[in-house]
């Protein structure tokens, strides 16, 4: 979440005089790291929890101020858009029973939140990205009512203009525009903390760049965005091209974006990191800052150093280092792991918060000094092969060894994460429970992100996209409530979904955004033929920059060809002749039902769907057929229920 009571650098007097501010903030965490202030003796542990809120269909939905209100929690906070929501889980000692406390303290949070959110008609799933989530509701109408928000939005617009296009290829294809930086809401994470002693920082920040990679392929749970199947974990490519402040350039001058994996292994000590981050990225917030650092180290007061976490806060490496002051007063360093995605479930996150952590303590025994090791450009290298593919990526490992990540977990990685927990003296009984699922996982195959693309696959066999994801959702939130590790999970099915109600829904949800289109001087025969081929009765005509300016239907082609064979007719035809001008549309904001009764209402058969002007898609008859299919389904296996629950009922009675 970061500080919420800070404000944007308009002027160069602002720029001059917070960079004072966080200038003495270096030359501060230089001096106490050189005199031995920080915390040595107590390792702690602690995490971040992202979530996103849903309604009663599993769409996003935009309560989080009043939930907050409702509960007064300060453990629980905002996130960028109204449907998410962060709980901030306090430390742990890294010892003993920690990461089932850690579990305990996470479902405690959970089930507080559900209870509140039952007023509501609102739930909370645990994902990378809202399978259900759409591009309306990136709106800036959804942002949290949050200066820090506002202000985050504005800098990123002054620094790169108010067009986004956000291009992420998988196995289909998203190429998007939006309006504003907020379609980072789409990603939810669960954030890891490990506390680190400063003379071994260096050595440890290296070995998470180097464990990136095979901890986020065991853990994926972010595929698909827009109805799209994009990476095994689309939040990866998500964040950097939506928080990214470059522009295009014909110069090949090199510049780094503010979400990075880093270009080199860390060397020197912590300051070297923050010393780049100041260099390479512009100052975006400030604060009225009322400590002098300096003075504070003088008089052996530890100082909040808030210029340098809150210029931190902006540059979002996957690996980020971090300053605290713990409970008792001495200041103390941090690994925050943001590799990994919400989800699937508490006890997977733990998990995977176990699998890191453990590897984090026992990685260094096994390998030595990585970086003499890897190259850096491999750890780069595997982290976005594993953001793509997941499961089963290829690495090229240390010594040159190149290992499939199944058999790298299995074979090196496990054994060790487990001596690491051992070494911080976990009990037995976490190691088993937490690794043995990171183990059952990896031998499925089945993690997050598979679970969600093979559910979709089965279901879109049988259903609508709308509905596919629908299901899934609501899959996942009896499966998050259950607590039960996601290689368990049985594949989501259409009788997931307690309500379905597609007359609340809008027409993005179901329009048909595979478009075959003609241009006003095409052949009617081109047209003719698409039709049959494609077996549709209508399409679009547009113009050469994407814009609808008629529709020609198969009933108007029959007109023509039928005047032509009655009429020998053989002066050349073309569309623009034949099509409907200025057809009757709808944006992918209206309503379902506003949609059905424009097409009743004009008896249309179609309605092409555009937004400022371009098309974007078309809602048919066929569209409503499959959702009138969908809910005579659901009414017959209800009342199937339903009587069976009668009968069941009558059975009883007569035994008693």
């Amino acid at each position: 979440m970061g500080d919420l009571r800070v404000r944007l650098v308009k002027t160069h007097h602002d720029l001059n005089q917070f960079t004072r501010f966080l200038l003495r903030d270096i030359e501060a965490l230089d001096r106490m790291l050189a005199e031995g202030w920080f915390e040595t003796d107590q390792i702690r542990i602690g995490a971040e929890q992202e979530m996103c809120l849903v309604d009663s269909h599993g769409k996003p939905a935009p309560v989080n101020m009043q939930l907050l209100e409702r509960l007064k929690n300060p453990n629980i906070v905002t996130e960028l858009a109204k449907f998410n929501i962060e709980a901030n889980v306090p430390p742990l000692n890294f010892t003993g029973t920690c990461f089932s406390d850690l579990e305990t303290n996470l479902t405690s949070m959970l089930q507080s939140l559900r209870e509140a959110l039952l007023e509501q008609d609102t739930g909370v799933v645990l994902t990378g990205i809202l399978p259900t989530i759409r591009k309306f509701d990136i709106n800036l109408e959804n942002i949290t009512p949050v200066e820090r928000y506002y202000s985050l939005m504005e800098a990123i617009s002054m620094l790169r203009g108010n067009r986004y296009e956000v291009r992420i290829e998988g196995l289909d294809e998203l190429n998007v525009v939006v309006d504003s930086a907020l379609i980072e809401a789409c990603n939810t994470s669960f954030q890891v903390h490990l506390q680190i002693k400063p003379d071994e920082f260096v050595q440890k920040y290296n070995i998470a760049q180097a464990i990136a990679a095979p901890v986020l392929a065991i853990g994926t749970n972010s595929p698909m965005l827009f109805g799209k199947r994009l990476w095994s974990e689309t939040r990866i490519a998500l964040f950097r091209q939506s928080i990214d402040t470059r522009i295009a350039s014909e110069h090949l001058r090199e510049r780094s974006p503010r979400v990075t994996f880093g270009s080199q292994w860390l060397k020197g000590s912590i300051l070297d990191m923050y010393k780049e981050d100041v260099m390479r990225f512009r100052v975006i917030f400030m604060a009225d800052i009322e400590e002098d650092t300096l003075d504070s180290v003088s008089k052996g007061i530890t100082p909040r150093l808030r210029a340098l976490n809150i210029h931190n806060s902006t540059v979002y490496r996957w690996n980020r280092a971090c300053y605290g002051i713990s409970p008792n007063g001495k200041p103390h360093l941090r690994i925050e792991n943001r590799v990994f995605p919400s989800g699937p479930s508490v006890v997977d996150e733990v998990a995977n918060a176990a699998f890191w952590i453990g590897l984090m303590n026992g990685f260094g025994d096994e390998y030595g000094d990585i970086t003499k090791r890897m190259d850096f450009d491999d750890a780069k290298s595997n982290f976005f092969v594993a953001s793509r593919a997941g499961l089963g990526s290829k690495f090229n490992w240390v010594d040159g060894k190149k290992i499939i990540d199944m058999e790298l977990i299995r074979k090196e990685l496990v054994p060790l994460a487990k001596q690491g927990l051992q070494k911080a003296g976990v009990e037995q009984a976490d190691i088993d429970k937490y690794i043995g699922i990171i183990e059952a996982r990896n031998e499925s195959g089945i993690s997050g992100s598979r679970w969600i693309l093979n559910s979709y696959s089965k279901l879109i066999k049988e259903t609508t996209k709308e509905e596919a994801t629908t299901a899934i959702t609501s899959a996942m939130m009896k499966h998050n409530e259950a607590n039960v590790p996601v290689h368990t999970w049985p594949l989501a099915d259409v009788a997931d979904i307690a309500e379905y109600e597609p007359s609340a829904l809008l027409v993005e949800e179901f329009m048909t955004t595979d478009l075959f289109t003609v241009n006003k001087d095409d052949l009617p025969e081109l047209s003719a033929d698409i039709i049959d081929w494609q077996k549709i009765r209508y399409m679009p005509v547009e113009d050469s920059q994407g814009q609808l300016i008629g529709l020609v239907s198969s009933r108007a082609l029959l007109r023509h060809f039928v005047y032509r064979c009655r009429h020998s007719q053989h002066q050349e035809v073309k569309i623009e002749d034949l099509m409907i001008r200025d057809p009757i549309t709808v944006t992918p904001q209206t309503s379902i039902r506003e949609a059905m009764d424009l097409m009743s209402k004009n008896k249309v058969g179609c309605l092409p769907v555009v937004n400022k002007g371009s098309l974007v898609g078309i809602i048919t008859e066929s569209n409503y057929l499959d959702i009138t299919a969908s809910l005579l389904k659901r009414l017959a296996e209800k009342r199937r229920k339903k009587s069976e629950k009668k009968s069941k009922g009558k059975e009883n009675e007569t035994v008693w």
